[in-house]
């Protein structure tokens, strides 16, 4: 099973070669769920590259050519694809996996293979669902900060 997520912030630190997203979980009603009452959270390490796309689409920030992640959505859009969600997906060895859940002009929908920062890039824009399989969650609520 898995459990609908937000993004619930960012931590940029352009003097280190790794960056935090940190995801948190969305109560039924759609909110984001407050860490006092017992919500789930945990963070991801990203590059600064895909922080920094994160950041600029969040912030709706034009820029005057495409990026690799405007590119992708692109290509998807111009195929005639919609991405639906995206989904993380396990965990292996400090590693987070994701997919991309994207459906076809013809009405069926593929799952593509994608790193997690790389598809919230190209979904936080749209307001696309992310989903984590409750392993995950479990998984990275049991990691090491340290090992981050």
């Amino acid at each position: 099973m898995s459990v609908r997520m937000q993004l619930s912030r960012i931590l940029i630190r352009e003097l280190v070669d790794y960056q935090i997203i940190e995801l948190r979980e969305v109560l039924e009603n759609g909110d984001a769920a407050a860490g006092s009452n017992g919500a789930r959270t945990f963070p991801i390490v990203i590059g600064l590259p895909e922080a920094q796309a994160i950041e600029r689409r969040l912030a709706g920030v034009p820029i005057k050519r495409p990026q690799t992640h405007d590119l992708l959505a692109n290509v998807v859009e111009a195929l005639g694809g919609e991405i639906e969600s995206i989904e993380i997906t396990h965990l292996e060895e400090h590693t987070f996996f994701a997919r991309l859940n994207i459906r076809r002009a013809e009405g069926d929908t593929i799952d593509v293979d994608a790193r997690p920062s790389d598809a919230i890039a190209l979904g936080i824009a749209s307001g696309v669902p992310i989903y984590v399989s409750e392993e995950v969650i479990e998984a990275a609520q049991r990691q090491d900060p340290e090992d981050l």
